[in-house]
């Protein structure tokens, strides 16, 4: 899903905010669930019609960022396929881009309107979603949250999603190990995705640092580590238009950055692009996380070392499934043993294994992608 500039806290707070301040507007999309498709993150939206819901089926509610990235595609996708298994009423909401806490919380007033069992959702915002959480809650509905989880994360009766820690943690290992001993001299790009503090933007950032060994001061904070080789933080939104604007900012501030984070694939192709118009794409490696058919093409290709492949569609169809088994009988679904939520499984995909770092290949990775 995700990104102003430098190290620096005080000014990379400051600039966030004044991102923020410009205000990431969107408009409210419900569409019919028995349509087509509808992830980690990314922008666009479009307007549907909302099938009426049977009088004999529960609705069960799917709010995503977008309806247009192809990680909430497949999401949609799978939350259709399961509703129909189910014999759910599924409705679906998105706005245009990341960011848009409003819509989602006029999203959740018209599932609570309409006597819905329960909701899915991608939080744009995981702090300022939370009163709209439990007045959902005190409504009776079963709350899960998707992909990105809430803060609390006790706001949601459940979570479905990445390990986005371990998915940044894996880049960050298979990084290090590529670069070998010139690891202590790397230069990196930090291409994150907004201003929000999403928790999946802050996990994979923090997950990433980690796993190259950089102290990341507070775990819960981007862009206070003191650490030389970070050239710099940037804002992408998860696009890969802002993923090349903030390449291009971040080598005029250091041309000598080798090494890249991203925090999804559409930003990590706007990157290469703005690497390739400098001469530069030989020079540098790429990491990201999201695992789509696009994404695991550039890592087959060279663009991107190395990807942590995510399941939105796993994602969606146990959420809806347990939203459907709450409707009949009151049930919460149960955590992954040892974790505080469902975790729906993350693999590194990359065809430039490095030992002592778990990967699978992109044979694999097509195999298992989506978009």
């Amino acid at each position: 899903m995700r990104n102003p500039l430098g190290r620096n806290p005080v000014s990379l707070r400051g600039r966030r905010a004044a991102v923020l301040a410009t205000g990431l507007s969107a408009t409210l999309v419900l569409t019919a669930c028995g349509g087509g498709g509808g992830s980690s993150s990314g922008s666009g939206g479009s307007a549907g019609a909302s099938a009426a819901p049977s009088g004999d089926q529960p609705t069960v509610g799917l709010i995503t960022k977008t309806d247009t990235n192809p990680f909430f595609v497949k999401m949609k996708e799978g939350a259709t396929a399961e509703a129909q298994k189910q014999g759910v009423q599924l409705q679906s909401f998105a706005g245009k881009q990341d960011g848009d806490n409003e819509s989602q919380v006029q999203a959740i007033e018209n599932l609570i309107s309409a006597g819905a069992k329960g909701f899915l959702i991608t939080a744009n915002d995981s702090k300022a979603i939370v009163p709209s959480l439990d007045k959902a809650k005190q409504a009776g509905m079963l709350v899960i949250a998707l992909d990105t989880p809430v803060d609390p994360a006790d706001a949601a009766d459940a979570t479905f999603a990445t390990y986005n820690f371990q998915a940044g943690q894996l880049i960050g290992q298979w990084a290090k190990a590529k670069l070998g001993a010139n690891a202590a001299q790397a230069k990196i790009a930090m291409l994150d995705l907004s201003a929000n503090g999403v928790s999946v933007d802050v996990q994979r950032d923090q997950g990433f640092l980690t796993g190259f060994g950089i102290d990341v001061a507070d775990k819960n904070t981007i862009g206070d580590e003191s650490d030389p080789r970070i050239s710099g933080h940037a804002l992408t939104q998860g696009a890969e238009d802002g993923g090349r604007t903030a390449m291009e900012t971040l080598l005029q501030k250091d041309p000598s950055i080798n090494l890249v984070y991203t925090i999804n694939e559409p930003a990590a192709a706007g990157a290469y692009a703005a690497l390739q118009a400098a001469g530069k794409q030989n020079d540098v490696t790429i990491v990201s996380v999201d695992g789509g058919c696009p994404g695991v093409a550039a890592v087959k290709a060279g663009q991107i070392g190395a990807t942590s492949q995510q399941y939105p569609l796993k994602m969606a169809q146990e959420g809806v499934a347990a939203v459907a088994q709450f409707a009949k009988d009151g049930t919460k679904p149960e955590t992954t043993a040892g974790k505080t939520f469902t975790d729906t499984g993350v693999n590194l995909i990359t065809d430039q294994p490095q030992t002592g770092v778990e990967s699978k290949d992109t044979t694999f990775g097509q195999q298992n992608c989506w978009g």
